[in-house]
């Protein structure tokens, strides 16, 4: 399938489409492989719309406490 280059009005609308799905949790790839985009392609657009990118690897685990007694080595 052949998907047109999208420009000026229509790729700022596609771009606000987008968005909600990102930060309703939906990947990048998730959302690319959806609308039949590319990843950077639907990364371009994410952050056209002005959407902050999450971190790669999902939640950061806390860091022990320095010293601590669990018995764990």
């Amino acid at each position: 399938m052949t998907r047109s280059y999208l420009t000026g009005a229509a790729r700022k609308a596609e771009a606000e489409r987008l968005a909600p799905l990102y930060r309703d949790g939906a990947k990048i790839r998730e959302i690319a492989a959806a609308t039949g985009r590319s990843y950077g392609g639907t990364r371009a657009l994410l952050l056209l719309a002005g959407v902050k990118l999450r971190q790669r690897g999902g939640t950061p685990r806390p860091m022990p406490a320095q010293g601590s007694t669990d018995g764990a080595r």
